[in-house]
């Protein structure tokens, strides 16, 4: 009976262990899955709605932007044209008037110049190969390098790209990137136009402002 007892005991003790055991291999295999869930940099959907987000938002400011330099081609413009056909013909006869025009319509001018270079569009024409694409050492994503690519070499090299994630992320990345660029180079230029246009304005008016003062009879010239 004692031995009986005893192997009872040592069978439950086993048991236990065992219980113990089998709750610390659970445990174990919940504490890797978490990890491997935080070493996931992100669901396929979250990356996909993060490009499309920042895509969006590029596309917005490319917009913005030429906007404005279509705004400043048009006021710039107007300018010129109303001062040259207005006061150019009265230089001969009140030289002081030369000046102040001069000042105003190669400000403007510049800026004009400005926001035409903000607003022209800019493409870049490197030839690039199938195997260019293979080595993702191109960017087959922008028109400007597939567009010298043949037809067939151009499906097989984008069919090459959605076989492969990390290919496909880092042409989009490039992408981006490249984006980024012409943006950068759009609104540099923009400042610039703007920068100018300001300078002219103040400088023109300041000048005509002078020449007024010092030909009383200058303001019934522009009438």
């Amino acid at each position: 009976m004692a031995s009986d007892e005893g192997r009872g005991r040592a069978d439950e003790a086993a048991h236990g262990d065992a219980a113990d055991g089998g709750v610390g291999d659970l445990g174990a295999k919940k504490k890797k899955k978490k990890e491997k869930k935080k070493k996931v940099p992100g669901s396929s959907r979250g990356i996909e709605t993060m490009f499309r987000t920042a895509y969006r938002v590029h596309t917005d400011l490319s917009s913005l932007a030429d906007h404005k330099a279509n705004i400043m081609i048009s006021v710039n413009g107007l300018i010129i044209s109303i001062t040259l056909g207005t006061l150019a013909p009265r230089i001969a006869t009140h030289p002081l008037l030369a000046l102040p025009t001069g000042v105003l319509v190669f400000g403007c001018l510049l800026a004009l110049i400005y926001a035409v270079l903000s607003a022209r569009p800019r493409v870049s024409s490197a030839p690039v190969s199938l195997d260019d694409v293979v080595r993702n050492e191109a960017n087959i994503l922008f028109f400007g390098h597939f567009t010298n690519m043949r037809e067939e070499d151009f499906v097989a090299g984008m069919l090459d790209l959605l076989g492969n994630t990390d290919h496909l992320y880092t042409n989009m990345i490039r992408d981006l990137y490249g984006l980024g660029q012409v943006l950068k180079r759009k609104f540099q230029l923009l400042r610039l136009s703007y920068t100018v246009f300001m300078l002219a304005l103040v400088l023109g008016v300041v000048a005509f402002f002078v020449v007024f003062a010092l030909q009383p009879e200058a303001p019934g010239l522009i009438g």
